[in-house]
């Protein structure tokens, strides 16, 4: 898209005061045009052949036709970058894999109107660019214990791993992890996330993948086998304590423009950690994570970036890439292939 170009943007909720705020919100961005909005899935439908929007905003749960009902039918056949608009609800992950490329929380009573339209507005900004990707018409089963990349055995407690990722990460990142064995290193995950989620998030991540996984708390330890998921709007580091690494999830400002940041994370793998580590950075937008993972590369660290053609959003893995930072690059459906390969390289 060109960049002096509007972005048109369609907006689709069954609430008419939810489109009257989004409408209105992001009718004050000079880059973006509201061309129309919908009052439900079946009257976008039948709107969007008129209106030809570059992105969509669009409600998880309406009446008639859902969300997701609506992006596993339309989205294989015109893909268009969508935008969820969606309340505290675990269907926003159905509906993310069905193709959507990103969502923003509802705002509530502990949520203001203004934070709920800046970040929608930057999602749009995003968005515009983003590959989208449907969803497959029919999902492979989950494989068996072990995974198709095979087990790693005992001793991979000296080996740490730190993963980030944004815009288009919560698909990739599912999908790495779910090839990966139950046995795989200790895991430090920053994923960009609306707070609530991430709770959510690592609870499915944890009913589809073979290791345990689950949301940081402050002071948790990090072994084999365990897939830590930064919790939302703290900064997570890893912190050592003698031979043992723990995480330290604590409030701060925002880093690289977001909280919890993958360069808080990296830096502070590369500052701490003492065993053998493995920095993993994925699709988004911007540049959060290059700089941590460029100083964990020069630590020793063996550095993963995701390549272009797999990426939603290819922002944050492209500047690692540019800078150094990145030992090898490689497709979404390749990145556990390639960890793994050299976790059986090291001795440990």
């Amino acid at each position: 898209m060109n960049p002096n170009q509007k972005i048109r943007v369609m907006v689709v909720d069954d609430s008419m005061v939810a489109r009257s705020l989004i409408i209105k919100g992001l009718s004050t961005h000079p880059r973006i045009e509201v061309v129309g909005y919908a009052i439900n899935a079946l009257d976008a439908k039948n709107k969007l052949p008129t209106l030809k929007p570059d992105v969509m905003t669009m409600d998880v749960e309406m009446p008639a036709m859902s969300g997701i009902d609506f992006l596993k039918q339309y989205l294989p056949q015109h893909p268009l970058p969508v935008i969820l608009v969606s309340s505290l609800n675990l269907k926003v992950f159905d509906a993310l894999e069905a193709g959507a490329v990103d969502f923003v929380r509802k705002p509530d009573s502990q949520h203001s109107n203004d934070a709920f339209i800046t970040s929608l507005i930057q999602k749009v900004l995003v968005a515009a660019y983003a590959k989208v990707k449907p969803a497959q018409k029919t999902v492979p089963a989950r494989p068996a214990a072990p995974p198709p990349v095979g087990n790693l055995g005992a001793g991979m407690n000296k080996v740490l791993i730190g993963l980030g990722a944004s815009t288009g990460g919560t698909e990739a990142t599912l999908e790495v992890m779910k090839q990966l064995p139950a046995d795989i290193p200790g895991m430090v995950i920053v994923q960009h996330m609306p707070p609530g989620f991430t709770k959510m998030y690592a609870e499915r991540l944890d009913r589809l993948c073979q290791m345990e996984v689950r949301e940081a708390k402050n002071g948790d330890e990090l072994h084999q086998g365990l897939a830590l998921i930064a919790p939302a709007d703290y900064q997570c580091k890893v912190v050592r304590i003698g031979n043992k690494y723990t995480v330290s999830c604590m409030p701060g400002e925002k880093v690289s423009g977001h909280r919890p940041s993958v360069d808080v994370l990296f830096q502070s793998m590369a500052e701490t950690v003492n065993c053998k580590m493995v920095g993993i950075i994925m699709t988004g937008m911007g540049q959060d994570g290059a700089k941590g993972l460029l100083s964990m590369r020069k630590r020793g660290a063996y550095t993963i970036g995701q390549d272009q053609a797999s990426s939603v959003v290819y922002g944050m893995p492209k500047v690692a890439y540019d800078i150094g930072a990145v030992s090898v690059q490689a497709s979404c459906e390749n990145v556990a292939g390639v960890l793994m390969r050299h976790l059986r390289t090291l001795s440990v």
